[in-house]
């Protein structure tokens, strides 16, 4: 099968501790996501496996921000000044494996395919196995995950490489519900 690695949202605004907006920060810090993910960026990278970082963000017009959704996660974002591009918020975390010229994905919504350059990316890369790790897992991973799924890519999901603001048992819920259509893998399970 030819993989790619999908490696989502570990920008400054959602897993910073310094940011006032990165409600996952906690987890990330604690689990060591950023650290596994590293390893798995690395084993892409050894591999000539294909790595795309995407991330969250709006002009600073905001003009692509949803507007009148009352349960959009988003929607706040003008209000608050966060996930704007170009600016630290969404940065990828300095300690993510990042590297210039590293292929970037940006996105408007919870969802990385919606609306972005991905899917056409992953049919010129002849991609028919997508890994996901990133955050949120409940958000992000999960739709992600589903749409990947019902494009008929074979799927995985780095578990010990995500993290969410949500309990732990919201969490495991997520990765039991997700092991209906993905491969639910650590790291090591995967690198091995």
């Amino acid at each position: 099968m030819k993989t790619t690695i999908l490696i989502i949202d570990f920008i400054n605004d959602i897993v910073n501790e310094e940011s006032k907006f990165a409600n996952s920060a906690k987890a990330v810090k604690d689990k060591n996501v950023i650290e596994n993910a590293n390893k798995l960026i690395a084993f892409g990278r050894k591999n000539d496996i294909p790595l795309l970082f995407v991330k969250v963000g709006f002009s600073s017009s905001y003009v692509e921000c949803p507007v009148g959704v009352e349960t959009s996660l988003l929607s706040k974002a003008k209000e608050f000044g966060a996930y704007q591009l170009d600016s630290w918020g969404t940065e990828f975390h300095p300690k993510l494996d990042f590297q210039k010229g590293d292929i970037v994905i940006t996105k408007h919504r919870v969802n990385a395919f919606y609306e972005t350059d991905l899917a056409l990316l992953l049919k010129t890369l002849k991609t028919d196995h997508l890994v996901i790790c990133g955050v949120s897992t409940s958000l992000t991973v999960q739709t992600t995950a589903r749409e990947s799924h019902d494009r008929d890519f074979n799927t995985t999901i780095i578990q010990d490489a995500c993290a969410d603001s949500c309990s732990e048992e919201a969490q495991k819920y997520t990765f039991e519900l997700l092991s209906e259509i993905a491969n639910i893998k650590t790291t090591e399970e995967f690198i091995s």
